[in-house]
């Protein structure tokens, strides 16, 4: 067999393709309109799995703030007297959204995606909301490359806004309905209505879903063939010369670490991200003491206060969806090119995403004082639609850089930063909001986002010889 050349992640966007060998009768690869491949699976069969992996992240992010509406009733129930150990209750499952994906992920880039999916007092409270953010958070990571084995670039646009939904509209959806069920049937409902749906979804999953991580499909072929020919020289394209198995699990392991520290593209992305959903998180938890405390409004009632951003976020992916493809084939031919530059995927986040600060602004001062509540919830609604530009074309971003060998690493490591900002930002909220009040205190998070805004400018114009400079191999 020839050696193969290590892949440069950063500049290849094919998302198949991981180590290329020299074509030898005994390398095997994907026929150019094979079946197998998850490329050339059919479209019905593609939506069935791209719609499942979107509901596992929907329930996977219910899981921090549903149990947000009844949290008064937590706190009575086992008599909690800290502001932090009270937010803590909500946003310590997001900590194991971020730890738990970047062990148990990666697994997917060595034993395929599909049994990844299918594996995963007031101590015993936060532990077990502990470990249900761990197994939950896979789907956030595997989704995407899950997406990136299915789906060409020029194809991804509406595959990612469905999943990135479940990020956004599920820390929505979540304190809405529980401000329902913890009014009617009392708080532990909340998490009875969890284990039920996400249940529903997993029997569906096992029932309907199958592997697509073209590496480990080929590879099936490969053992496969060798059996039926007799010859035990035959091995698979996608599979790295002179790696032992222990070894590949081992690098991709360590991988969501390593492409933190050696791709600054990422990384700047990711803290962009991590500072986006940190303040979305703070913001619900003040959702409770200003709708509540300030207006009024029952624990029933404070859930629809969520509905500003629940409709922006389905707004936002249906003009993310009207726009995307249309941009990326205008810069096309402006710049005479076949394939798109992933640092297309940009434009759309330099245009709105200024928007999380001025929606911050905007909430924060009419809180202060107390202009009608219409106001506010307005804000939170600018907020939301500012948010959801930077979450999606980082995400699609980041999965045409690293294409499918890499883009559950990398979206591991983007999930690391975003969920330990979603939980221990929070923290800092109550202090916060004694000492500055509403308005400065969210025109201190505004200022934040907004020094965020021009990396995405910078990448958007420097990215490709950054990436040349940069190179990360897997």
């Amino acid at each position: 067999m020839s050696s193969k050349t290590d892949s440069d992640v950063e500049k290849a966007s094919d998302p198949v393709t991981v180590d290329p060998i020299a074509p030898e009768e005994n390398v095997v690869d994907w026929d150019p309109n094979d079946t197998d491949n998850p490329h050339n699976w059919r479209s019905g069969k593609k939506w069935r799995h791209i719609i499942l992996v979107s509901l596992l992240a929907l329930v996977t992010n219910m899981g921090p703030t549903t149990c947000a509406a009844g949290i008064s009733q937590i706190v009575q129930e086992f008599e909690i007297t800290s502001d932090t150990l009270t937010t803590l209750a909500i946003t310590i499952y997001v900590l194991g959204l971020a730890l738990g994906p970047m062990f148990i992920s990666p697994l997917s880039e060595v034993y395929g995606r599909l049994p990844v999916y299918h594996g995963a007092t007031t101590a015993q409270f936060m532990v077990f909301r502990f470990f249900s953010g761990a197994m939950g958070g896979v789907p956030m990571a595997l989704g995407g490359g899950t997406i990136a084995d299915l789906t060409a670039p020029a194809e991804r646009a509406m595959a990612m806004a469905l999943f990135s939904l479940g990020p956004l509209t599920g820390p929505v959806l979540g304190p809405l309905l529980g401000g329902f069920i913890a009014g009617g049937a009392g708080w532990r409902w909340t998490f009875w209505f969890l284990v039920i749906l996400g249940g529903s979804i997993e029997i569906a999953c096992i029932t309907l879903m199958r592997e697509t991580h073209p590496k480990v499909l080929l590879d099936r072929r490969v053992s496969r063939l060798r059996m039926s020919t007799g010859n035990p020289k035959l091995e698979s394209k996608l599979t790295r010369a002179n790696v032992t198995p222990q070894q590949m699990l081992i690098q991709a392991l360590v991988r969501p670490t390593m492409l933190l520290i050696r791709s600054p593209i990422l990384l700047i992305i990711s803290l962009y991200v991590a500072v986006v959903f940190g303040t979305l998180y703070l913001l619900f938890i003040t959702f409770v003491p200003v709708f509540e405390g300030q207006y009024g409004f029952t624990t029933t009632v404070s859930g629809l206060t969520y509905l500003g951003l629940g409709t922006v976020l389905l707004a936002a992916m249906a003009t993310f969806t009207l726009t995307s493809n249309r941009i990326q084939a205008a810069r096309m031919k402006k710049e005479n090119l076949e394939q798109p530059r992933p640092e297309y995927r940009l434009i759309l986040m330099i245009a709105f995403s200024p928007l999380v600060g001025l929606g911050l602004f905007l909430y924060g001062w009419t809180t202060e004082y107390r202009v009608h509540w219409i106001v506010p919830i307005i804000g939170t609604f600018i907020t939301g639609f500012g948010a959801y530009f930077v979450l999606m074309p980082a995400q699609l971003y980041l999965i045409d850089l690293f294409g499918s060998a890499g883009a559950a690493s990398a979206l591991g490591a983007n999930n690391l930063l975003r969920s330990m900002a979603s939980t221990f930002l929070p923290l800092a909220g109550p202090p916060m909001y004694d000492t500055l009040g509403y308005g400065w205190g969210n025109t201190l998070l505004g200022f934040l986002a907004l020094a965020f805004v021009p990396g995405p400018i910078l990448f958007y114009k420097f990215g490709e010889r950054l990436r040349a400079k940069t190179q990360v191999k897997m």
